[in-house]
């Protein structure tokens, strides 16, 4: 594939050391990739879909033979811990064998009601989209586009991934992986670079855009998509609550949200960034979160007793202290971490918890999307949950309760609620559907929807014996009262 002279330095968030260079593809390069994936696509739409998802099922194995491998990947391009990277590798095995399984029987044509019992038959069939593009972040460079394209490619469609230009060597890991599962030629194909060059490109070309990343890059990319009366579906951004009732369990959701809030370094779209907890419990709870989050270990490399690693880049790291001073100038209370670690590496950042947080700092509402958690004490459940609800976004949302969780989380404006959990439970749920209300996202990722979004719904109606019009003979009003009589008497049956 012809490519710019431009290069692409990807480098160690550990130590900013360098990494790989790779050469940046031009909008030409995605023009020439979509005309590759459009030849190989048909006949990839041929096949039985039992056939396209054996392919896939042998890619949840080739990649569980290749962890250590993965692993080192995603830790090198992210610098996040070796147990935060084996999730990836872990989520990514374990969808892709659950896509694998549900596609035939998704994708199976189904017989519906037709028009006129008997004389009309009607079967709804699911057709591929053709080419669908892929826009993956750099917080799950592995995970995300391998569950995404799974579903994509057993819906029979070819895929472009566009990853980030931090992690690009897990996106052609990717690649590399699905062709030892099987993935015929043209199937799957990754470009590299910026998304300021390659994103129009990329919308030009594919008939369906699958994003994951901010809230306002999502907005671009749908007016975008929009222009041309193409499908897009996205995850954005979150500021994902956790709710601590006073029937709780204080250990086990002080555990829950130290997972949820420092998991990847608090680099989660799921992630927890405001946890409120009812009155009762709250000198408990905050007493033992304190406490838990001054044992995690913090450090750098690919040691599996590692806790968090590093943020991913300087960016993030300059938000992060951002957010976390402009609380504290204005009275937040530092209760637990609070400072950048060059000490142990350029993007280090100690995990922190906040309380005494107020409407005028930034962080109160914004997204951090570092290792950063806000405390608020709350009167009781019904101020939890409207607290809960006060925001813009609704991704994901957590609730610890011994008796009231489930009907708290029907209360919840979030596209997924984990009770007794941070957000694995939901998110690991694969069968299930996942995605966010609000300024949060649109569409769905996983389950049904997740799939049959990658395909066009088309109903096949065959009528028998006679036309759907006024028998010979017949006057149009006689036909007319001889229907709306069959009617009356079909709508009473059926």
């Amino acid at each position: 594939m012809r490519v710019s002279s431009e290069q692409l330095i990807v480098r160690r968030p550990f130590d900013a050391s360098e990494y790989g260079v790779l050469s940046a593809a031009a909008p030409s390069d995605v023009i020439a990739a979509a005309a590759r994936g459009r030849a190989a696509q048909p006949a990839w739409a041929a096949l039985p879909v039992r056939e396209r998802a054996r392919v896939l099922s042998r890619l949840a194995e080739v990649i569980l033979a290749n962890r250590d491998r993965v692993l080192d990947t995603i830790q090198d391009e992210t610098g996040k811990s070796r147990l935060s990277a084996f999730e990836e590798v872990l989520d990514a095995a374990r969808a892709v064998r659950v896509f694998a399984r549900q596609a035939p029987g998704l994708l199976r044509p189904t017989r519906r009601a037709g028009a006129i019992p008997v004389l009309t038959k009607t079967v709804e069939h699911h057709v591929p989209l053709g080419l669908v593009g892929i826009i993956n972040p750099w917080n799950y460079p592995f995970n995300l586009p391998a569950s995404d394209a799974a579903q994509a490619l057993l819906a029979g469609n070819a895929v472009i991934l566009k990853p980030d230009s931090q992690t690009p060597h897990c996106g052609l890991l990717l690649a590399e992986l699905l062709a030892d599962a099987g993935l015929p030629d043209g199937l799957f194909q990754v470009v590299t670079g910026a998304g300021s060059v390659l994103g129009p490109a990329l919308v030009e070309a594919v008939d369906f855009l699958m994003f994951t990343g901010s809230t306002a890059t999502g907005k671009v990319l749908a007016h975008a998509c929009a222009e041309r009366l193409i499908g897009f579906s996205a995850e954005l951004g979150g500021k994902n609550p956790l709710l601590v009732l006073a029937d709780a369990n204080v250990p086990a959701a002080v555990a829950g949200t130290v997972r949820g809030a420092f998991a990847n370094t608090g680099q989660v779209c799921v992630g927890i960034e405001r946890v409120y907890v009812v009155a009762e419990v709250w000198d408990a709870f905050v007493a033992g979160l304190v406490a838990a989050v001054g044992e995690l270990r913090i450090g750098a490399g690919h040691d599996w007793s590692i806790d968090v690693g590093s943020l991913s880049s300087a960016k993030q790291l300059a938000t992060i202290s951002a957010h976390v001073d402009d609380a504290v100038a204005k009275g937040a209370t530092v209760l637990a971490g609070g400072r950048a670690r060059p000490d142990l590496g350029p993007y280090f950042y100690e995990p922190t918890v906040l309380t005494d947080v107020t409407e005028e700092m930034t962080l109160c509402r914004d997204e951090t999307f570092g290792p950063v958690v806000s405390l608020y004490r709350v009167a009781d459940e019904a101020e939890a949950i409207a607290r809960a609800n006060d925001s813009v976004y609704g991704l994901n949302a957590s609730v610890w309760s011994a008796r009231r969780g489930e009907a708290v989380a029907a209360q919840l404006r979030a596209g997924t609620v984990n009770v007794n959990e941070s957000y694995a439970a939901a998110w690991g749920s694969h069968a299930a559907p996942m995605g966010g209300f609000g300024e949060s996202g649109m569409g769905r990722r996983h389950g049904s929807q997740g799939l049959l979004k990658y395909t066009e719904a088309q109903s096949v109606a065959v009528q028998r014996l006679h036309p759907i019009a006024p028998p010979r003979g017949f006057t149009n009003q006689r036909y007319a009262d001889l229907m709306t009589k069959a009617i009356a008497l079909l709508n009473k049956v059926n």
